[in-house]
C-alpha cells in the first residue's frame, strides 16, 4: 500500500507541475477607432504572469548584487503576422510593468520601475532590484500586471492588417509563470469611410460649358476611406434614370447610362453608371502604413450626351451609392452621395458683325411702286434652355435723319423669320416673330424684312438722304 501511495503521489504532482507551467499568452485587442484616428492605445492593466510562491527578488552570491527580471523575443525583432507576410516592429508596443500581486514592488535603496520600453532580442529589464540584498525590497505573489501602450505615431507609420501579429516572449524568472508566452496584438478587420460627402452640388451658369467639344468631367470631391483589409470600390445608381425637373416644373428623366463614373488618377476604371452593383477598382485598395486610402471620384458625359440631355434649365438629381467591400466579401462599407446637378436659365443673342446693317436702297420707280424685301441669312444666333418667344422692336417709332426724328413711321418695315408667315410692323412696343421655340444652342434664324408696296410709296417725295432706326430682338420664356 506504502508503494501505491507513493506512486499515486507522484502522478498528482506530475500534472499539478503541468497545470502551472502550461503557457498563457497575451492578447492585446487594439480597437479600430485607435488605429483608424491614429490615436494613442493604452491598455487595462493587463496580467502577464503570475508568482506564485516568491516574495524577493534573485541576487548573486551572498547578495552583492540583483538579479533583474528581464523580457527577451526569442522569435526576432518584429512582431510577424498569422497569414501574411505583414510585420511590425518591436518598437509598436511598449510596455510597463503596473503591479505584482495587486501593488508595486518596493523599490529599497536604488531599486526603481524602469518607463515603457519595448521587447528586443536582448534581454530588458522591466523592475530594477534595490541594489543589496540587505536592504530588502520585496513583491507580493499574485498576478504580474502589465500596462501595454502604442504610441500615436506609430499608427501613422505602420500598416496594421486585420489578423494576429505576435512575438515569442522569455522571461528568465523561473517561479514565475509561464517563462515562455506570446504577446499577440489582434487587429480588427474594418473598413470605414473618413469622408461623408453625403451631397455634391454642380451647377452649369454659361452656354460656354455646352460649346466644349472635350467631355465633361465633374469632381465629387476626395474620398478617403480607413481599413485594415484589403477592398475593392464597388458602385451603382440608386435608380435608373436620373430625375430632372424644369426650371417651370415640369418633371422628366434621363438615362443614367449617359454618366460615368471614374477618378481623377489610377484608382478606378472608367464605367457607365447602372443600377447594378459594378466594380469600379483598378485594382485592390491595399492595406498601406496609415491605414488610409482615398482617391478622387469623378463623373464623366460626353461632350454630346451634355449637350442633348442636360441643356435644358432645372435641376438634374440621382445618387450614388458606393460600397468598400473586403476582397473576401467579408466585411463592406457603405456611403451614398446625392449628386445634384442644376442649369440655369441661360439665353443668348448674337448677331454677326456683318449681319449688323440691313440697306434699302429706293433708286427705281419699281422699287416704290412694288415695295422690297430681302433676307439675311443666319443674322440672328440663339441660344435658349427654355422654351421661349421671340420679340423685335424698335427704340424710337420713327426713322431719324442725322440724329433728327422724321416723320417716317417705323411700321413700314416689317420684320419676320424665313419660313414663317409672321411679319410684324416694326414699333417701340415688342412684336413676337417667333413662337413656342423649343431649347435650342447656337441656332441661325434667316431675317426677312419688307417694305412692302404701301410703305414704299409713301417715302415719295422724302428728301435724298439715309433714314435710319434701331431693331432691337428679345426672348421672353414660357
Amino acid at each position: 500500500m506504502k508503494t501505491m501511495r507513493a506512486y499515486l503521489t507522484g502522478i498528482f504532482i506530475l500534472c499539478l507541475g503541468s497545470t502551472v507551467l502550461k503557457a498563457q499568452d497575451v492578447y492585446l485587442t487594439i480597437p479600430e477607432n485607435n488605429i483608424f484616428n491614429r490615436s494613442e492605445f493604452t491598455s487595462v492593466p493587463t496580467r502577464v504572469m503570475v508568482n506564485a510562491n516568491r516574495t524577493n527578488w534573485d541576487y548573486t552570491f551572498f547578495g552583492l548584487g540583483p538579479i533583474a527580471p528581464t523580457f527577451t523575443s526569442s522569435s526576432g525583432p518584429n512582431f510577424t503576422h498569422s497569414s501574411s507576410s505583414s510585420t511590425l516592429p518591436g518598437s509598436t508596443l511598449l510596455w510597463q510593468l503596473e503591479s505584482m500581486g495587486g501593488q508595486l514592488p518596493a523599490t529599497g535603496l536604488s531599486g526603481s520601475l524602469p518607463g515603457f520600453q519595448s521587447f528586443s532580442t536582448s534581454a530588458v529589464k522591466w523592475f530594477e532590484p534595490p541594489g543589496s540584498i540587505l536592504f530588502g525590497g520585496g513583491f507580493n505573489r499574485g498576478n504580474i500586471n502589465f500596462t501595454f501602450k502604442i504610441p500615436a505615431a506609430q499608427f501613422s507609420a505602420n500598416a496594421f492588417r486585420a489578423g494576429n501579429y505576435s512575438m515569442d516572449i522569455f522571461q528568465n524568472y523561473i517561479d514565475f509563470t509561464p517563462r515562455n508566452f506570446k504577446t499577440i496584438l489582434v487587429i480588427p478587420q474594418s473598413i470605414r469611410w473618413l469622408t461623408s460627402s453625403l451631397t455634391k452640388y454642380l451647377e452649369i451658369s454659361s452656354l460656354n460649358d455646352y460649346r466644349i467639344t472635350g467631355t465633361r468631367v465633374f469632381s465629387l470631391d476626395n474620398a478617403e476611406l480607413a481599413q485594415t483589409v484589403d477592398f475593392g470600390l464597388w458602385a451603382k445608381a440608386a435608380a435608373t434614370n436620373i430625375q430632372f425637373t424644369s426650371s417651370k416644373g415640369v418633371p422628366a428623366t434621363r438615362n443614367i447610362g449617359i454618366v460615368k463614373l471614374g477618378s481623377n488618377g489610377s484608382a478606378l476604371t472608367t464605367k457607365a453608371l447602372s443600377a447594378d452593383f459594378q466594380n469600379f477598382s483598378a485594382a485592390n485598395f491595399g492595406v498601406a502604413a496609415g491605414n488610409r486610402n482615398s482617391f478622387l471620384p469623378e463623373l464623366y458625359v460626353s461632350a454630346e450626351d451634355f449637350k442633348n440631355f442636360f441643356f435644358e434649365a432645372g435641376t438634374y438629381t440621382f445618387e450614388l451609392n458606393f460600397n468598400a467591400r473586403s476582397t473576401d466579401n467579408s466585411i463592406n462599407s457603405l456611403q451614398n452621395t446625392a449628386v445634384q446637378l442644376k442649369v440655369l436659365p441661360l439665353s443668348e443673342i448674337t448677331i454677326p458683325v456683318s449681319g449688323r446693317n440691313v440697306n434699302f436702297n429706293f433708286n427705281t420707280a419699281a422699287q416704290y411702286n412694288n415695295g422690297q424685301s430681302q433676307v439675311i441669312p443666319n443674322q440672328i444666333v440663339l441660344s435658349n434652355n427654355e422654351s421661349f418667344e421671340l420679340y423685335v422692336k424698335s427704340d424710337e417709332n420713327y426713322f431719324k435723319k442725322g440724329g433728327l426724328q422724321t416723320d417716317i413711321n417705323s411700321n413700314i418695315l416689317q420684320i419676320g423669320i424665313d419660313g414663317s408667315s409672321v411679319n410684324a410692323p416694326l414699333s417701340k412696343t415688342p412684336q413676337k416673330i417667333l413662337f413656342n421655340g423649343t431649347p435650342v444652342l447656337d441656332r441661325g434664324l434667316n431675317v426677312r424684312y419688307t417694305i412692302p408696296a404701301a410703305g414704299a410709296q409713301s417715302l415719295v417725295g422724302k428728301e435724298n438722304t439715309t433714314y435710319s432706326i434701331n431693331v432691337y430682338y428679345s426672348f421672353t420664356a414660357i
